[in-house]
């Protein structure tokens, strides 16, 4: 049985959506009053989904509490929020939720949203028990250190012998800058620098990473975020 996660102050509505949820045949392993409460659930609860409020007691709201569920656990979040303003709205895509429902939210419309969450978490799952590499940076990607082969979904992605050692020195030193000179004295240690031949690399890199995790960090290097 999927478990869902409801952060939401105002118990009445809490237990609305509740009551949806157990409609369903799924189960509400908590209900959160504040985006602390939210995440401290999360340590001692497996949670397939959470559906969260935007303004919440406490210090954190919503969409922050959301943007740290993401980031640190890779867990859907489906928020029901009675503001709709574009600042609002701007803030919460950027944190990649399935869904923004308005209250008072359709019935209707937030079960076919949780099903639709709870199909594309299983498509994650699936995903994850086909990767190969000990390194994984997503659902989709993972790495072979030892190897330095890079999987998505299992498969293996053809790489260069420039592309793979430029991915090497990123993976080696994940989530710091690399500094132009070192990754272009690591990957041409006998020819002059040359910016176009470097971006061009980076470049292709960049392209079979699906434009994910790698970040230039302008005059200065490049970086492979990985949470």
């Amino acid at each position: 049985m999927k478990n869902i996660l409801i952060v939401e102050d105002e118990s009445i509505v809490a237990l609305e959506i509740e009551n949806y949820v157990k409609e369903m045949g799924l189960n509400v392993c908590a209900i959160a009053s504040s985006g602390e409460k939210a995440l401290k659930n999360l340590q001692n609860n497996k949670v397939d989904l959470v559906l969260m409020d935007v303004y919440l007691k406490g210090e954190m709201d919503g969409i922050t509490c959301a943007d740290i569920i993401r980031k640190k656990y890779n867990i859907s979040v489906i928020y029901i929020s009675a503001f709709s303003d574009d600042a609002t709205l701007e803030r919460a895509i950027e944190t990649n939720p399935i869904s923004y429902l308005v209250k008072p939210f359709n019935r209707q419309e937030l079960k076919f949203t949780i099903k639709i969450a709870l199909n594309r978490s299983r498509r994650k799952e699936d995903r994850a028990m086909l990767q190969k590499g000990d390194l994984k940076f997503d659902n989709e990607f993972s790495y072979d250190t030892q190897n330095q082969e890079l999987y998505l979904e299992g498969e293996l992605v053809h790489l260069t012998k420039q592309e793979r050692m430029l991915l090497d020195i990123l993976v080696r030193f994940k989530n710091s800058v690399v500094g132009i000179y070192e990754l272009e004295n690591y990957i041409w240690p006998d020819k002059e620098s040359n910016e176009n031949t470097r971006r061009a690399l980076v470049a292709r890199l960049r392209a079979k990473l699906n434009y994910k995790f790698l970040e230039t960090i302008h005059s200065e290097g490049y970086r492979l975020n990985i949470i």
